[in-house]
């Protein structure tokens, strides 16, 4: 809802209760609930929309607005389940750029991006890493957020994702597979920039250990390459995977197998 309330802000259209708005989504999900797919591979999708509504065309904050809330069925993102996929990394497209609305969750993100995923998946990929600046900084993957798993120059296991300074979407996802790895303890936690050219120095080193992305449609979708300036990196992932062990933890969560404050009771 806060994000939400964010992009309603940047949007120039009218804000509202969060919590209200909650409490009529509850209620809408108790009324469909037979519309909630009986399949741990399904799920209820719920989308939360906010449009201007004024009769008339023109260049302005609007006057009329409308708040509504659509619920679908929904199967696996990808009908390929839970593998790995690949990458075109081509630095010519752009996202997103600082001061702009790459941070709100907005239509004017998403349409400009279909073309350069049908050119990809015509190169025989099924996502866009796109890319940012000069020096090739990683920000979004398709419509996820995305994670690097490595071991630094020190050597030690570190889990890295871009900063939310205002070029990618802060996601819901996002933020909930960082809490869970600080609340492991395992390894080290970093939001910071990274580059084509780190992830090119690291691979050459066999000092990748995964990359994958993170989004609600997803969950987590592991990534088997990135095609990026005439070379395609082949990213390795071991077994017992970090990518599968979110991918089980968050769906756990997500189906009531494992109680946690996350989940919000309907009734």
């Amino acid at each position: 809802m806060a994000r939400m309330l964010n992009t309603a802000k940047r949007s120039s259209l009218p804000t509202f209760d969060a919590n209200e708005m909650i409490k009529c989504i509850k209620r809408l999900i108790q009324i469909d609930r037979e519309w909630i797919p009986h399949s741990t591979t399904s799920s209820l999708y719920i989308r939360p929309t906010l449009i201007g509504t004024d009769p008339s065309l023109g260049v302005a904050s609007p006057n009329q607005a409308l708040l509504y809330v659509l619920l679908c069925p929904v199967g696996p993102y990808f009908t390929s389940g839970f593998k790995p996929i690949s990458l075109l990394a081509d630095p010519q497209y752009v996202r997103a750029w600082p001061g702009g609305c790459g941070a709100m969750k907005m239509g004017a993100n998403y349409a400009p991006t279909i073309y350069i995923q049908k050119q990809s998946e015509l190169l025989g990929h099924q996502q866009v890493l796109w890319l940012y600046g000069a020096d090739h900084q990683l920000t979004e993957v398709g419509t996820m957020n995305i994670f690097v798993f490595m071991m630094n120059k020190a050597g030690e296991r570190e889990l890295v994702t871009p900063p939310l300074e205002g070029l990618i979407l802060p996601g819901v996802t996002r933020l909930s597979l960082l809490e869970l790895a600080r609340e492991w303890k395992e390894f080290r936690v970093v939001e910071r920039t990274i580059t084509m050219a780190e992830v090119v120095e690291a691979h050459a080193e066999k000092r990748i250990l995964e990359i994958f992305g993170a989004g609600t449609a997803c969950v987590v979708c592991p990534i088997s390459s990135i095609s990026y300036q005439g070379r395609e990196l082949n990213i390795p992932r071991s077994e017992s995977s970090l990518s599968e062990r979110f991918f089980k933890t968050m769906s756990d969560i997500h189906y009531g197998r494992l109680q946690h404050p996350w989940a919000v009771d309907i009734e």
